[in-house]
């Protein structure tokens, strides 16, 4: 804003460079002033009109308050929610039945305070091809496995940990960890799985990649005995079972996984059992609502998700000018793919494409 006093200073300034011998243009260049706006200026000089843009500052009406920013501030920095993003904050609370703020708040606070920062140890994502397209739309539909290293105090060695998860709830439902990698030790986990979840035959497809126990004659003789479907990512691509890879990346980045090498078997079995627990009865998943694998696999996370869309409708009745729109959506997540095909229109485009670059070449 530029008051009346410091107009008629400028524009005295700029009259004495131009009886100086300089030209209005460049007079108004070297104090950073618009030609346009000292024109305007020299016509709104006889009324004594000064700026006319509002002088106060404009906050909206629906920020947060002063004592709700610190009520935020302290539940963010808390020794519960210190270690954990907005987006995993929020669900907590809302499950308790408290509305604080929406995740973008909670970002934008902790921004103001320089407090925006990474809040977990975390690798930057790596491309993943996708497998053979599949879906699930309940559990117990599709399984995906795959088999990770843990360190032993042994350079070299390690032991193995055979892992079970279905694609629809995201709950480990079998695991266990040996000193080898096999197809025999990987049936006998498959065959327990099947005992516990009361498999038919027929029901359940299992993913998994190329690997060596994978593919093996016993673990493919026993899923044919069981009556499960196998199926495989494409071949040369080793690294192709996104959804196992993401709970094994969870796992081992997690706060608690052992910053040295297991001690023994039993360590390593009764450290994967703890982290087991956590990930089915404790996290909230982000792709399935922020439910729990368990609470999804049990056919919980309707009811918990219509009660969180209740604690928000009745937020937005207390303060409805902290809503632009609806509120958040926290619809049933009903059907889970494997990497979908992607529409044949879209391949028809990009098979096109190819052959005119391919013929301009």
């Amino acid at each position: 804003m530029t008051s009346l006093p410091e107009r008629d200073q400028v524009m005295a300034l700029v009259a004495e460079a131009i009886v100086a011998g300089a030209r209005q243009e460049r007079a108004c260049e070297v104090i950073s002033l618009s030609e346009r706006t000292l024109q305007r200026w020299k016509n709104d000089q006889a009324g004594g009109v000064g700026d006319r843009r509002p002088a106060r500052v404009q906050s909206p009406r629906n920020r947060l308050s002063e004592l709700e920013r610190q009520r935020l501030l302290a539940i963010a920095n808390s020794a519960e929610f210190g270690h954990l993003p907005p987006s995993q904050i929020v669900p907590r609370l809302v499950d308790r039945g408290q509305y604080v703020a929406c995740e973008s708040t909670f970002y934008r606070v902790l921004k103001a305070e320089n407090q925006l920062r990474h809040r977990r140890a975390e690798r930057l994502p790596k491309p993943r091809s996708k497998p053979r397209a599949l879906y699930a739309t309940a559990p117990v539909e599709l399984f995906s496995w795959d088999i990770t290293y843990l360190p032993t105090q042994v350079k070299g060695i390690y032991f193995y940990l055979y892992l079970f998860m279905d694609i629809f709830s995201r709950k480990i439902v079998g695991w266990q960890v040996y000193e080898t990698e096999s197809s025999e030790l990987a049936s006998e986990v498959m065959r327990d799985i099947c005992d516990r979840e009361n498999i038919a035959r027929n029901q359940v497809v299992l993913h998994s990649d190329n690997g060596a126990p994978m593919k093996g004659a016993t673990m493919l003789a026993t899923l044919q005995a069981l009556g499960v479907m196998p199926s495989f990512s494409r071949p040369a691509v080793s690294n192709d079972n996104p959804f196992s890879e993401s709970v094994f990346k969870t796992m081992k980045y997690r706060p608690t996984y052992p910053q040295r090498p297991f001690e023994n078997l039993l360590a390593a079995r009764q450290w994967v059992g703890t982290f087991v627990h956590w990930y089915n009865e404790e996290h909230r998943h982000s792709a399935i609502g922020f439910v729990t694998p368990a609470q999804r696999h049990a056919g919980l996370d309707a009811a918990l998700l219509r009660k969180r869309a209740e604690v928000y409708e009745a937020a937005k009745a207390r303060h409805p000018e902290r809503w632009s729109g609806a509120t958040r959506n926290w619809q049933l997540v009903t059907i889970v793919h494997l990497n979908p095909e992607k529409p044949a229109t879209q391949k028809t485009d990009r098979k096109e494409q190819h052959l005119e670059q391919k013929t301009a070449a």
